[in-house]
């Protein structure tokens, strides 16, 4: 891999009609709407396209390798082609992928992330974050017997219809913001079950109790994202989920934190951090390796839903590839490397790289900020403070943080189009500098366009 080309500018030789880019995307185009079945890749011509991996560097069509800053948006912990990852699973491939009855692998995953995460006595593995979430969900249905779901303005959990509401509302239809409006996210959601989810105000304790009291006796749980990707990383106030946990404990309403992408942040995950107490918690991304995976955890007796054996309300679930030993191998090996020295490694890379960008932004003169936590960190194209999710709604902002996300690409550094970046472990302090050197030289063409 030929990493010297990084230094050199104008790296977006994918863009032009005679790329081989170019050539897939006419190709893809024919067979794929829009040529892919991620939902956020859209650009103008047409995407990127990889071809390979190698640790902190991806390699495109045409040859260029760029500092992998985005990381499957944040599934990769341990960049791509992790050397135990590909021994472990060499290993098992030998062995076979998929089987009708479980594995050895599912009961070695499942216990070491029972013995990581305080708040989980058992777990179940899917496929995906959105089908952890929506098993979360049924299993609260069943365990309370409500059917009303909670969830905070401005956080993302999927694509379940429960859900996809509110994650990305815009004024002036969004409501009042100590009592936000639920609005879908997506076409093809009916609207009865858009307005079946009650829509909370992020860090409003006063407002989102007054909230749960009035709806009491209809809802079944309320979803947490602790470290809101959308929001910005936005962490809870001190106090706030004590006083969330409070509440809903009161009136016998579960509460299910979603920590697809905020497990990241440290060796038990957000809530090791921040507490909350969750009785029920969806998995994904880094838990995978790589591989598609999904897992609810959570308190034993609520758990027992899931068990075919048990009296009362069960849930019929479980899919063909659902604890597959690909995963559940691909996920040991990955996990296993995430030790305490790992993540405190980096987070120390990541306080590094967040306070070196946001240097940048004040020295360059452009509206901006990087925030997050651990290895997570998120371009906010708002100079002002951001206290909710509504302070990161800013005319222009969005098309600004496409026009930097372009520019990163053609110095050698991908993030995602919205501003979402992490970092891996294969990274180090070349790669951080290789990092500020490219925010740098990208910042300086947008102040030239």
């Amino acid at each position: 891999m030929d990493k010297t080309r990084i230094a050199q500018s104008g790296l977006n030789t994918f863009l032009n009609p005679d790329s081989n880019c170019a050539r897939w995307f006419r190709e893809a185009n024919r067979y794929i709407p829009y040529c892919t079945s991620k939902a956020n890749l859209y650009m103008l011509p047409h995407p990127l396209c990889l071809k390979g991996g190698s640790g902190c560097w991806a390699t495109d069509l045409e040859g260029v390798s760029r500092l992998d800053c985005i990381n499957s948006f944040t599934a990769l912990i341990h960049g791509h082609a992790f050397p135990p990852v590909v021994r472990a699973l060499t290993e098992q491939l030998s062995c076979g992928s998929n089987f009708s009855f479980p594995t050895a692998a599912e009961l070695s995953l499942a216990k070491l992330m029972v013995e990581r995460v305080s708040s989980i006595e058992q777990i179940r593995f899917g496929n995906s974050g959105t089908e952890a979430i929506m098993m979360a969900i049924k299993a609260a249905r069943a365990y309370t017997g409500r059917h009303r779901i909670a969830k905070f303005e401005g956080a993302y959990h999927g694509y379940y219809d429960d859900i996809q509401v509110s994650s990305n509302s815009k004024p002036p239809h969004w409501g009042p913001q100590d009592a936000p409006a639920s609005l879908a996210s997506t076409g093809g959601i009916p609207e009865h079950r858009v307005q079946e989810t009650l829509v909370l105000p992020w860090n409003d304790s006063d407002s989102t109790e007054r909230l749960i009291i009035q709806h009491k006796d209809e809802l079944a749980a309320v979803i947490v994202d602790p470290l809101a990707n959308r929001m910005g990383f936005l962490p809870p106030k001190p106090g706030f989920l004590e006083h969330l946990r409070e509440v809903t404990r009161t009136y016998g309403i579960l509460i299910i934190f979603d920590e697809v992408i905020s497990f990241r942040i440290a060796y038990g995950g957000a809530q090791a951090r921040y507490g909350g107490d969750p009785d029920l918690t969806a998995f994904g991304k880094i838990m995978g390796g790589g591989f598609p995976i999904g897992a609810t955890g959570g308190k034993k007796e609520i758990m027992a839903v899931f068990d075919p054996g048990t009296k009362g309300p069960r849930i019929l679930s479980g899919g063909t590839f659902s604890a597959n030993p690909i995963s559940m191998t691909a996920g040991l090996a990955a996990m296993q490397a995430l030790d305490q020295k790992a993540f405190l490694r980096l987070e120390e890379m990541g306080n590094h790289i967040r306070n070196r960008l946001n240097d940048l932004f004040k020295r360059s003169g452009q509206s901006g900020q990087v925030t997050g936590e651990g290895s997570l960190f998120r371009v906010m194209m708002v100079d002002r403070p951001i206290r909710s999710y509504r302070d990161t709604i800013v005319p222009g902002a969005d098309e600004r943080c496409y026009r930097l996300f372009v520019a990163l690409l053609d110095v050698g550094i991908m993030i995602g189009s919205n501003g979402l970046g992490c970092l891996s472990t294969p990274m180090g302090e070349a790669e951080l500098e290789k990092i500020e050197a490219g925010f740098e030289r990208a910042l300086d063409m947008l102040d030239k366009q």
